[in-house]
């Protein structure tokens, strides 16, 4: 007797997911053209914005703002432009602000930032600047009528004193003005769903997109995931892996998919993609959810 097999894993999924991707100003001409292709090849899945870092201690400000200039006048992409309170003071801000508004971009990601490596790693606010994220939010929405964005962690950030200061927080830049809060990159789905279980505890209400990084380097995922569980079983798919980019891109984009999948399955619409300005995984990984291109 033949043994009954389960369902593909990715069986008739309808594709009824938004999806948003993020990108970082290049440094190069040819950083640039990846940039761009990459851009090109993940317009038609019809992001409902598409976002652009900014360097630690506000070092790529003006290649960020380039970069977001120009997908806002040469795309029909909502742009988002990252905004951080290091080494900028609030004048400084409201004049970036300023800029953005009159080149068209209406939507904001406010972070209070990285500090530059001269700080040693530690925050400083700008004496004349925005001691937090939602004292930038604030600022931001009192300038102009932006659409903003802001950072959450469902591990918690690595420099918060609890979890509950770092809710606070959270509730904070939300009730200062932000429409939404997009999640540090994570790889287990009960981290995320006990945090939102925790957000609408504290009577947030705001939507929280999940943050989905495909692994490009596993060395790298280990280094950035101080505060970030990586499952077992995610080690061992990775394992032996680290000098066969090949066959380490296809797994990733199957590891990323399967984990919007139970992201899915427990509910989420909304999915917000690192791309790392690579186009070949995310969109792998939005078609496997049931993605297709639109005109």
């Amino acid at each position: 007797m033949t043994a009954a097999t389960p369902a593909p894993l990715f069986a008739d999924l309808p594709g009824d997911i938004s999806v948003s991707f993020e990108f970082f100003p290049p440094k190069s001409e040819k950083m640039e053209e990846q940039l761009w292709d990459a851009i090109t090849r993940l317009a038609p899945l019809r992001p409902g914005f598409v976002s652009v870092t900014y360097g630690a201690g506000g070092t790529t400000r003006e290649r960020t703002h380039a970069t977001v200039a120009r997908i806002a006048r040469e795309t029909g992409l909502t742009a988002a432009a990252h905004l951080t309170c290091v080494g900028a003071s609030k004048d400084e801000i409201a004049e970036i602000a300023d800029q953005y508004w009159n080149a068209g971009v209406r939507h904001i990601v406010a972070l209070r930032g990285d500090p530059p490596p001269a700080d040693g790693g530690r925050f400083m606010p700008h004496p004349e600047g925005y001691a937090s994220a939602a004292d930038l939010v604030a600022g931001l929405k009192a300038r102009h009528d932006f659409d903003i964005s802001v950072a959450a962690y469902p591990e918690v950030h690595p420099e918060a004193l609890s979890a509950e200061a770092d809710l606070d927080n959270l509730k904070r830049k939300l009730d200062a003005g932000a429409t939404r809060a997009i999640t540090q990159f994570f790889f287990s789905t009960d981290a995320y769903f006990r945090f939102l279980d925790k957000v609408l505890a504290a009577g947030i209400s705001a939507p929280i997109l999940p943050g989905i990084m495909p692994v490009t380097s596993f060395a790298a995922i280990r280094r950035m995931s101080a505060n970030t569980e990586i499952p077992a079983e995610m080690e061992r798919l990775f394992d032996g892996l680290d000098e066969r980019p090949g066959p380490r891109a296809l797994i990733a984009a199957v590891a990323a998919a399967d984990l919007c999948n139970r992201l899915y399955a427990g509910g989420v619409r909304d999915f917000h993609f690192y791309t790392l300005n690579k186009h070949e995984q995310t969109y792998a990984i939005c078609h496997l959810l049931g993605l297709r291109p639109r005109p």
